[in-house]
């Protein structure tokens, strides 16, 4: 059976496309801004902008012709239309015009005049349209009639004086032939010379041939045009109007809207696609996190029926037990790039519960020893049974020594829980012996220990606990962790002797968001006391191919 072979992803011009798109509509607020600078400026040149009118005529051109209606006369013998078209717009003509609007009470310059006009020819046509723009509908009218009368003026005095011109050429060539003809005539007489006569005879056919050339001269129509269409006063303004307007300041305001998010796209330092997170983390993307509005004041999302955040846990649950990396050690460290550390705590709980849920013997350490809040946060859930055997003989009281609370997951189970205690010397109790046996309790059948580390980025109490606990889950929000920042967190566990199983994404969305996590951070320091808020992440857009695992999946009891 053949297997049709498909592009990688990084090679799918489509899903390039697309992701860049989505990646440029995170940019609303330059979108949004762009349009509305568009329609504005749109609008301020409908309205600022004075009425003008634009009223035009159309010459029809012709040549000068004995016989109009003579076959095989052509109209357009003799004349270049783009010849006819700059002596439209001339200075002679821009004078001829100015002067027969003064005789009518409008005064204005041959400059001025020229100004407004404008010239076209229609193809295949030999038409002239001229188009004038005024300040008013009658002086766009009168001033593009005077323009086109002028021109056809112009144009039959330059025929006119052309005609003049040849028929005083034949004329002066005439002159001497009619001179020698008379003289010819007094010789003539009874014993004429033959070639008297015959020489005479010459002078009179060709003082006929000059003489019916003037003829035809003057026998010229010598009509350059016609004024086929009047110009009209316009009954509108001139001009793209108020709705126009403002469609091409939209269009114009989306397109810098674009080019600002472009811009603020190459710029900028946050991750902008999982496919760039997978890249720069050099680790596959788990899952990423539904917001649920409910969700706050819990925790705790498996055991709530119907929550699709439980179900994401579950599956990122499974995907990391049937990862042969983390089958094999059962040891996860979760934690977060830098800032709040709220999502990663409740990633870590909801973990845990799930993997309590499959049947495993789940302990959950929490690490972070300097704003400690699971205990707090899990409220009633958690209740405190006795320590176990091996620190039972230990004198100090001190965490993690000091003792570990049950977890009960409604209709799921339990899981135990080491809450953190502040400590004075935060690198040395995370270094402790004490902290080594409740890691190595992961080398029980069927046991899973999972444990909340600060920020890693904000303090090295993560990269303290990576040579025990080996495998690292990094919980973020993409809009908010840099690229730089995964590279590095990539080198720090990568140096440290540890692997990053995966990347578990939230997001905050908008300043509700931000502001319910730092609210809940401050609280966690010791703020104003109140319910908890769950880290929860909101919706992000779900694509099935971006949160599949990159890892192989190997069933228990499989065999090769």
């Amino acid at each position: 059976m053949t297997h049709q072979i498909r592009p990688p992803d990084d090679q799918d011009e489509p899903a390039l496309l697309r992701d860049q798109f989505r990646q440029l509509l995170r940019y609303r607020a330059l979108l949004a801004a762009g349009v509305v600078a568009g329609l504005i400026g749109g609008g301020f040149l409908a309205l600022s902008g004075d009425d003008t009118y634009a009223a035009t005529g159309e010459v029809q051109v012709r040549s000068a012709t004995a016989d109009p209606f003579a076959t095989g006369a052509s109209a357009d013998k003799g004349i270049n239309i783009g010849s006819e078209r700059q002596t439209a717009v001339s200075d002679t003509v821009g004078d001829l015009a100015a002067g027969a609007l003064l005789k009518k009470g409008d005064d204005v310059t041959s400059r001025t005049l020229l100004a407004g006009l404008q010239v076209t020819n229609p193809p295949n046509t030999l038409t002239l349209r001229f188009s004038y723009t005024g300040a008013t509908p009658e002086q766009a009218r009168d001033r593009a009639e005077a323009l086109a009368n002028a021109y056809l003026a112009h144009r039959k005095a330059r025929t006119e004086e052309s005609i003049e011109n040849m028929a005083n050429g034949y004329r002066a060539q005439l002159a001497p032939l009619e001179e020698k003809r008379d003289l010819l005539e007094e010789r003539t007489g009874v014993g004429a010379a033959d070639d008297v006569s015959s020489a005479r005879a010459n002078i009179i056919v060709s003082i006929s041939e000059l003489s019916r050339k003037i003829s035809e001269l003057k026998a010229l129509d010598t009509t350059p045009g016609y004024l086929n269409k009047k110009p009209v006063a316009p009954t509108r303004p001139a001009g793209a109007g108020l709705p126009l307007l403002l469609g091409l300041g939209a269009v114009v305001g989306l397109a810098l809207g674009l080019l600002l998010s472009w811009v603020r796209l190459v710029f900028d330092p946050a991750v902008r696609s999982p496919r760039e997170l997978v890249r720069s983390l050099g680790a596959p993307l788990l899952g990423t996190l539904p917001r649920e509005r409910g969700a706050a004041g819990s925790l705790l999302a498996i055991g709530r029926s119907g929550s699709r955040l439980a179900e994401e846990y579950r599956a990122v649950a499974f995907r990391l037990a049937y990862d042969p990396s983390f089958a094999e050690r059962r040891r996860l460290l979760v934690t977060a790039p830098r800032g709040d550390n709220a999502a990663a705590a409740a990633a870590a709980v909801n973990l845990a519960a799930a993997f309590a849920e499959m049947g495993r013997d789940v302990l959950l350490v929490e690490a972070d020893l300097r704003t400690p809040s699971l205990a707090r946060d899990l409220g009633p859930a958690a209740h405190e049974v006795r320590p176990p055997r091996w620190a039972a003989d230990e004198r100090d009281r001190t965490w993690p020594a000091g003792g570990r609370s049950n977890v009960d997951v409604p209709g799921s189970g339990a899981f135990a829980l080491v809450a953190g205690t502040p400590a004075d010397n935060v690198p040395r109790a995370l270094t402790s012996a004490s902290v080594g046996r409740i890691v190595a309790e992961a080398d029980r059948p069927g046991a899973v220990v999972i444990v909340l580390a600060p920020p890693v980025l904000s303090y090295a109490d993560a990269v303290a606990l990576v040579d025990r606990v080996e495998g690292v889950m990094i919980v973020c929000d993409p809009r908010e962790v840099h690229r730089s920042d995964l590279e590095r967190i990539r080198e720090i566990i990568g140096a440290s002797g540890g692997s990053v199983h995966g990347a578990l994404l939230h997001s905050a969305r908008g300043r509700r968001g931000r502001a319910e996590r730092r609210h809940g951070a401050g609280r966690r320091r010791g703020g104003p006391g109140g319910p908890a808020l769950e880290a929860d992440a909101p919706e992000l857009t779900r694509n099935p191919d971006e949160t599949m695992g990159l890892r192989s999946v190997t069933l228990p009891g499989a065999r090769r």
